[in-house]
């Protein structure tokens, strides 16, 4: 199955100082994610420092929860203090949302459903045209109307059926209103609802779709489950930003998503919205023949190799069965060898060294890159 249509594209960002984003449309699929933490003015300046790392690592665009006006303000000044586009997610008062809005902020999620009567939704469009600032409407399966909550627990509709029918509701609203620059995202915690949705929706509307499994679950299950459904979806031209949703770490969401993309791009390369991002990493498991700890070597430099802006692969390899020559393709490679370590491109070693000594070697020669 193949999208039968291309979306529409939304700027975010690219005004004041923030930089602008492109969604949709040919534009390549964005990776975001949503910090953890909550909004405080006594870290501010750490939170903007994280802002900037997880941008450095691929992440396009941040989200924050915003569950009251203090939180609006805190992060209306962070917005001032990063480039990157922000994103408020608000639920239940829309006078957040409005207040959001007096700051460079460069994106808002709302769930229209839980922000009250259609005035209260006309007041943060009308502003958000003004602003030019562009709309999620996030669909979530454990938030759902409540007619189509008891439709579903009577077994009248399916969980996907009711995530398109509400997304088709809350668009109505927006068009009635004259707004066009919104997104939209349908999530569940249920691979199979996540695909079907999505693929229900995207027959039927030009908006980009924010795509993820949501409450995945921990590391490894969220990453596999988020896999199944982003990686089937992708391949099928469904799908313009992304977020692996994890009860992990922001760096691990960001990776994931790129890997995926990645994968996707692999698996579809006719699909040019797919775009490789930054380096392969290719490493052993490690076993009882190991010369050197690959996954202490792989824990330290992951988030180093994800932030370079580099179409290289680098193989992480443990002794010399599965070392220089399985990993020859390699831009550059380590492995360990007895008591030694092999720093190796392209299957050719090119220095031997101590373990004390191999990162201070491997950093040297993958500047070289």
């Amino acid at each position: 199955m193949k999208r039968g249509n291309t979306t529409k594209v939304i700027k975010i960002g690219g005004f004041s100082h923030i930089r602008p984003v492109y969604i949709g449309g040919n534009n390549p699929v964005v990776v975001q994610t949503m910090y953890k933490d909550r909004l405080s003015y006594s870290n501010i300046e750490d939170t903007a420092k994280k802002a900037e790392t997880l941008e450095i690592m691929g992440c396009s665009l941040l989200r924050f929860a915003v569950p009251d006006i203090q939180s609006a303000e805190i992060l209306g000044r962070l917005a001032e203090m990063v480039k990157m586009p922000l994103a408020a997610d608000i639920h239940f008062d829309y006078k957040i949302a409005l207040r959001c809005m007096d700051f460079p902020i460069a994106k808002i999620r709302i769930n229209p459903g839980n922000i009250g009567e259609k005035e209260k939704v006309r007041a943060v469009l009308e502003k958000a045209s003004k602003q030019n600032i562009p709309i999620r409407i996030g669909i979530n399966a454990g938030s759902l109307p409540a007619d189509l909550r008891r439709q579903v627990d009577n077994g009248g509709i399916g969980i996907a059926e009711a995530l398109v029918q509400a997304a088709k509701t809350e668009i109505a609203v927006f068009e009635e209103f004259h707004f066009k620059d919104y997104l939209v995202s349908m999530k569940a915690s249920k691979i199979a609802d996540n695909i079907t949705a999505n693929r229900l929706l995207s027959q039927v509307t030009d908006a980009p779709l924010h795509i993820g499994v949501t409450e995945a679950g921990p590391l490894t299950a969220g990453a596999v489950r988020n896999t199944a459904a982003l990686l089937t979806l992708l391949q099928e031209g469904i799908g313009d930003t992304i977020r692996v949703s994890l009860s992990d770490t922001m760096e691990n969401e960001i990776i994931a998503g790129k890997e995926i993309i990645n994968a996707a791009a692999e698996l579809a390369p006719e699909n040019k919205r797919l775009k490789r991002q930054g380096v392969t990493i290719i490493s052993c498991p490690r076993c009882g023949r190991y010369g050197f700890d690959t996954c202490g070597f792989t824990n330290r430099w992951m988030s180093k190799l994800y932030a370079l802006n580099k179409d290289i692969t680098v193989a992480i390899m443990g002794c010399e069965v599965n070392g220089p020559e399985e990993a020859k393709h390699a831009d550059l490679g380590i492995t360990g060898v007895g008591d030694k370590v092999l720093i190796f491109k392209h299957g050719k070693i090119i220095k031997t060294t101590t373990a004390d000594q191999a990162d201070t070697i491997f950093e040297e020669e993958l500047d070289k890159l």
